[in-house]
């Protein structure tokens, strides 16, 4: 029986703070290690040790087996926590553990690998009775695979997931050149370009189920998840239970995944995923590790999973059997992601300058304020999760606490998904796997009213004055008179410019067209409360010299502040640029200085944090600037073309 006392966290970020909490719960010792980008990171500062294991680069850290047996070795931990993402799911590690004498705490190495590839999970799931969709595996002849799959059909990489690797094709045209992509990426990703061929279900549900096993050969399951909503097959939002699928599917979906593990010889965590299409359900993929979604299952169990992973990896037999895991009411998490939805959820990168997060709904996330957020690892920042009685009391919870969620200076998800949860699509739970990227303008970035205002009232009462400019000082003062109404110019993201007259003393705020009553209920670190009108909005702000932020109902609204005594932002042209959209690696370069174009050419492609991007020429000409090679590191923003008009050169 293995006994162990300090357990190594092989992570970072939220995971590895989650695993550092628990770990002290249950006596345990922590070790956290991090690379240069993390030294002062939340997981670092709570773990009982920590140690560098390289820099920032996750090739040479949280990807280095080497680096982080030795981390173990040198703390003396006896026992390792893969979180999820990096090696959590690597078969090489988990046997790199066993062999170096410390307890993995997961499967054994030997399940990790058959159910890490799509091809023989399949193959596995079906022996133990499982429904599988029919697929083809890599083949030479796409030709074939298409008349064998059909149309509509899916491509992904038969070594790995998390939307690596994946494609979906609509008709011969797209076939070859989604193959090349989903290769390139799967070869990148998981030094394996085998690729499966599924036929592609339009409007599928995915439901997964959470299961756990000991070394006794106990095995239950902790009910299903539904987490139909995604985006280019990354999920954002995770629910328990499932709420459209009927008991007959329940039945089906968690008796296979018992039947899956017992088959396998699982040991314990894993998840189980199917796509569910009406009555059919069909299998997916094996997660062998703990998923990013399992605090909805523990919030409707009241199980702690981590915990148990514990006891497992401990040699415990499970201290429950199947009929006593129950579900009790309902729970939603949202994630939380550098990234930009209202422009093709492009990742982001730069200075969370200010962090609030909800106090009345669980937050799993290590991000504080002025911490530092790369292109380095996986763009999810954290989760929120709300929970209720019903699945409509957890969903306006959710909705209130991703109001009270404010993240400035770093353009981030929360208002989208604010939006989403607040929608009827979701309330209804309408959408499906593919609703999301079937409807890309369901919802808008629109500056509200009370943003407006939060923005003009706020600039209007700061002492913002600068000693050597006395007119500059914003708050109406007249020589022999009351104070007057300020005049405060602002433009919006969309280009929306206002002359705004606040008048403090009156309260009120005049625009082109209306004015409004405005009562201030004052500001508490940051955050702003208003009476417009008949109504209380509140939001936090953050001034800038030529910008204010307004966090509102989660979604961060950047205003442009024109200020006469100091320069002002010099507009940069787009015509004919190509600037970068999103930090990232240039993966290759398909031109030169001098090259023609159509419109419409790929001239490169750019990778980050799971996302791959063809720059296009905007118009047909030539190329009269090249900037980047193929493997530089680009900042968002950065000049990376210039294209001149065919009619011009």
């Amino acid at each position: 029986m293995s006994r162990f006392g300090t357990v190594l966290v092989a992570n970072r970020g939220e995971i590895a703070l989650r695993v550092i909490r628990s770990a002290a719960e249950h006596g345990l010792t922590s070790v956290a290690v991090y690379s240069d980008a993390d030294s002062g990171s939340v997981h670092v500062r709570e773990a009982d040790v920590a140690v560098r294991i390289g820099p920032a680069a996750a090739a040479s850290s949280y990807l280095s087996i080497s680096a982080l047996l030795e981390a173990a070795r040198l703390t003396g931990a006896d026992a390792v926590h893969p979180g999820y993402g990096f090696l959590s799911e690597r078969a090489t590690f988990a046997q790199a553990v066993i062999e170096a004498g410390l307890v993995f705490i997961g499967p054994p190495a030997g399940v990790m690998d058959a159910m890490g590839r799509k091809d023989r999970a399949r193959d596995i799931a079906a022996a133990a009775g499982v429904p599988v969709m029919p697929a083809a595996v890599s083949a030479t002849d796409l030709d074939d695979v298409a008349r064998e799959v059909g149309y509509p059909l899916l491509v992904k990489a038969a070594a790995g997931g998390g939307g690596k690797g994946m494609r979906i094709v609509r008709s011969a045209n797209d076939l070859a050149d989604a193959v090349a992509a989903a290769r390139r990426e799967a070869a990148a990703a998981f030094g394996d370009d085998t690729m499966l061929f599924e036929r592609y279900v339009e409007h599928g549900r995915h439901v997964e189920v959470q299961i756990l096993a000991d070394e006794h050969g106990n095995v239950v399951h902790l009910h299903e998840r539904d987490c139909s909503v995604q985006r280019r097959h990354q999920k954002v939002v995770e629910e328990a239970p499932a709420t459209v699928i009927s008991p007959e599917v329940r039945e089906l979906v968690t008796s296979s995944a018992v039947a899956l593990a017992r088959e396998v010889g699982y040991v314990n965590a894993g998840t189980v995923e199917f796509l569910v299409t009406g009555e059919e359900a069909y299998f997916l993929e094996m997660n062998t590790r703990l998923q990013v979604e399992h605090p909805v299952t523990e919030m409707v169990t009241g199980l702690d999973l981590v915990g148990l992973q514990f006891s497992i990896a401990q040699g415990d037999q499970l201290p429950f059997d199947q009929s006593d895991v129950a579900v009790r009411g309902h729970a939603i998490e949202a994630r939380v992601y550098a990234e930009d939805p209202f422009s093709g959820f492009l990742p982001q990168a730069g200075v969370a300058e200010v962090v609030r997060w909800p106090t009345h709904a669980r937050v799993d996330a290590a991000l504080e304020s002025g911490q530092r957020v790369g292109t380095s690892y996986d763009p999810m920042l954290g989760k929120v999760i709300a929970s209720g009685a019903s699945r409509e009391a957890a969903r306006r919870a959710l909705v209130s606490a991703l109001d009270d969620t404010a993240i400035l200076g770093l353009t981030t998800n929360v208002g989208f998904v604010r939006q989403l949860v607040a929608s009827a699509a979701f309330r209804d739970s309408g959408i499906d796997t593919g609703w999301l990227d079937a409807h890309p303008e369901e919802f808008a970035l629109a500056t509200p009213v009370p943003a407006w205002c939060l923005a003009a009232w706020s600039v209007a009462a700061a002492s913002t004055a600068d000693p050597s400019q006395p007119f500059g000082v914003g708050d109406g003062w007249r020589l022999g008179a009351p104070p007057g109404a300020v005049p405060i110019v602002l433009t919006a993201h969309e280009g929306d410019t206002r002359l705004l007259s606040v008048d403090l003393a009156a309260g009120v705020i005049a625009g082109p067209h209306s004015a409004r009553d405005v009562t201030s209920l004052g500001e508490t670190d940051g955050l702003v409360r208003l009476q417009i009108g008949s109504e209380v909005h509140g939001g936090r702000v953050l001034l800038r010299p030529h910008e204010v932020l307004v966090a509102y109902r989660g979604q961060t609204y950047a205003f442009a502040r024109p200020d006469a005594f100091a320069p002002g932002r010099t507009a940069a042209t787009t015509t004919g640029r190509i600037s970068a959209p999103m930090p990232g690696t240039v993966l290759a370069v398909h031109v030169a200085a001098g090259s023609a174009v159509d419109e419409g050419e790929a001239l490169a492609v750019m990778e980050a944090m799971k996302m791959e991007l063809a720059l296009k020429a905007p118009f047909a000409g030539t190329v009269t600037e090249v900037n980047v090679v193929a493997g530089d590191l680009v900042d968002l923003g950065a000049r990376l073309f210039v294209v001149t008009a065919a009619e011009a050169s």
